[in-house]
Formats: structure tokens, sequence, C-alpha cells
């Protein structure tokens, strides 16, 4: 079986940065509808492209509680959700579910680790996996079985998507999906506010790694690593270094039950465009699936001109992969 899993965030972030210069609201009310538009069509092309069997969209819940209790300050200096995004997420899950997509939350975990847990079980039963996602951490979960396909950058759209295979990971970072963890353990994550080893950039990193094997055997080279000014603060850091590898590490004990996805409600998605006023949208979606327009209105939804040039998403603070 093939299966589709999207990291949920990750994407409804770069649908929403994607259209935020058209700035769509429905037009009755004002409410905004940019990242709908996004999402719709990004699920869209990749239930077409990919083909797969099952679909899943994982949702974070609040906070990640494990994360939290390491390092009290994960992920916080990233700015705050963008209120559309806020006002739209309710209204991108339902429309998730009608599209057929199966959508996983659980409060205090993060949709990375019911991911990684995914994975694991479905690649352990002989299922392939492809993980939306453009978060570097995922180059860990691909293997034999598992792909990672990153949505193409909203700063440089031109790259498209992107897939990476094991050999891909490797090519990038410069070590293989095993030791991506150790790697981020070493050189640290800004996307989650993760402080690497001071000083310690990706070359050094790759290179300890390929010469001990592994972030363990870097802590137990200290006294004959090189270069040798980084020896008394390996010592000093070991602890933090390994706390930093439970961090990154994906937790895989997390309960996976997709259940029976419902198939595509193909009246009920129309009906939801058109209660949005995606009207542009709506007439796609018709032509798509051989449906009568009806008595649709012909109005597009409100452009109103931003008040302010749009800003790009912030690739860091999303764990870009590119």
């Amino acid at each position: 079986m093939r299966w589709l899993l999207v990291d949920g965030f990750n994407l409804v972030f770069r649908s929403h940065f994607a259209m935020e210069r058209s700035n769509l609201r429905r037009q009755s009310d004002q409410f905004p509808t940019g990242a709908l538009h996004g999402w719709i069509k990004s699920l869209q092309d990749l239930r077409d492209a990919e083909k797969p069997d099952r679909c899943v969209v994982f949702f974070d819940l609040g906070g990640s509680d494990r994360h939290l209790a390491v390092l009290p300050d994960y992920k916080g200096q990233r700015d705050d959700t963008p209120p559309d995004i806020i006002l739209q997420l309710p209204e991108i899950k339902k429309l998730t579910a009608l599209l057929g997509f199966a959508v996983i939350q659980e409060r205090g975990v993060e949709a990375d680790d019911l991911i990684a847990t995914a994975v694991q079980r479905l690649a352990a039963a002989g299922d392939e996996c492809i993980i939306v996602s453009a978060d570097k951490d995922f180059g860990q979960c691909v293997g034999a079985q598992v792909l990672q396909l990153a949505p193409p950058p909203t700063a440089n759209p031109a790259l498209g998507w992107r897939r990476l295979d094991a050999a891909g990971v490797e090519a990038k970072f410069g070590v293989p999906p095993t030791l991506i963890a150790d790697y981020l353990a070493l050189v640290g994550d800004t996307s989650d506010n993760i402080p690497g080893l001071k000083g310690v950039g990706p070359k050094t990193a790759v290179k300890w790694l390929q010469q001990y094997g592994g972030l363990e055997g870097v802590l137990g080279a200290v006294a004959t690593i090189e270069p040798a000014r980084f020896r008394e603060q390996i010592q000093a850091d070991a602890d933090r270094i390994r706390s930093n590898l439970s961090l990154v590490r994906f937790k895989t004990d997390f309960a996976f039950e997709p259940g029976d996805v419902s198939p595509e409600d193909i009246s009920g998605v129309a009906a939801f465009l058109e209660a949005m006023e995606m009207h542009s949208t709506l007439r796609r979606y018709q032509a798509k699936h051989g449906l009568s327009t009806g008595q649709e209105k012909s109005s597009e939804p409100t452009i109103r001109p931003p008040t302010s040039p749009a800003k790009p998403a912030p690739g860091p603070e999303q764990g870009e992969l590119f």
C-alpha cells in the first residue's frame, strides 16, 4: 500500500504565504480564504501526482510536552502564528476531511513524532510512505520504502517539489539518514531554537561523524578530536549535546490508527467552496469532476491590496530542507 503522509502546519504555512499577496477574502464578511485556496490545490496536486492508496494529514495540537520538558524555550524564537492562519485552520481541517484525507492530531504531541510513528509501523509492514514536508528532521525517516517530498520554497517556487531518497539525504547533508539526528545534535537546529556546539558547522560535524561513526563516538574521542580547540568545549557541553539528540530524534511509540477514511465527498467539497465564496477554485473543482456549474455566482473572491509588502515565509522557522 502507498501512503501519503502530510506535515499539516508545514504545508498550511506555505499555502498561506504563497497566497498572502493576493489577500483573498470571502466577499460577504471578509473572512480570509488565501490559505484555503492554496491548501486544496496542494492536496489535489499531491494526490493526482503521487496516486496514493491512503492520505493522512497530521497537525500539531498545542506545544510538544516532551520537547518543552527538556528545553523550555523550544521553538521560543518563532513569531506568533499569523491571525489569518488561526482563523482558517478549523475550515482547513474540515475541507481536508471532505477531500477524503484522514486527519490525525494529539494534544501535547508534535505532528513530526506522529508521522515518524506512522512511517515506522507502515514501513515495517511493507508499505510505501511519502512524507510531505520541508522539515529537514525527516531525513532520519528516509529509507528503502520511505521518500521525503518537499514543497516548493515560497522564496523560490521555481524549484518546484523536491524528492529525497536515502542517497539524496546523504548528498544533501553529507551523512546517511541514520546519522541525521546525530548531525542535527551537533550543529543545532535554528528552526526549533536548539543550539548546537558553538563554532561547529556542517563540514566539521560531517567530518567527525564520518570519522567516529556517530555522536557517542565523537563525544568519546574528546581527548584526540581535531581541531583541538573543540576538546574542552565538547567535554563541557557533552550532556547538552546528548540532550539535543533526544530533542531531534523522533519518538515513535504513539498510537497510529487512521481508521476507515471516507471517500472524497465531491458534492460536499463543492458546497464548502460555494459557502466560502471561493468561486474560482470551485469552478476548477467542478470542471475536474465533471460537475454542472448550475447557478454558481460569477464573482471572484474579494482581492484587497495589501497594506504592506507581503513577507516571504521564514524558511528557518519552518525547518527548511533547502
